[in-house]
């Protein structure tokens, strides 16, 4: 066995050191801000607000009022962390309008985040 049985560790451990050197090797550093395409953003803002207002105990629906802050993070997908404002809306839970204004009560609004894998 002497030399034989360390030739191919070895040429896996250059392959990978070269891999890394020509910049193909990338880690996974945890959640980076990155601009997140219109398809994703709306596809996560949905996301976030079905999952809060199904939640949510409140006889009226919540809607983004604004994008505070987006990342994004390659894992075995790639995973959407937003960080919105939300506000109480002037439609009802059982409610099937596309437009619903926002409440005015400034104590309605909340900072809310979540993340969504695509």
């Amino acid at each position: 066995m002497g030399v034989g049985c360390w030739r191919n560790p070895l040429l896996l451990l250059a392959a990978l050191v070269l891999t890394a050197r020509l910049g193909h090797f990338q880690r996974w550093e945890g959640f980076q801000e990155k601009p997140m395409s219109k398809t994703n953003m709306n596809s996560t803002l949905q996301f976030l607000m079905e999952s809060y207002n199904n939640a949510s105990n409140d006889t009226y629906l919540f809607q983004v009022d604004k994008l505070l802050r987006s990342q994004m993070q390659l894992t075995t997908g790639v995973e959407y962390m937003v960080t919105v404002k939300i506000s109480r809306t002037k439609c009802k839970r059982n409610s099937t309008s596309n437009s619903c204004p926002i409440q005015s009560k400034k104590k309605l609004k909340k900072v809310c985040g979540g993340s969504h894998l695509s």
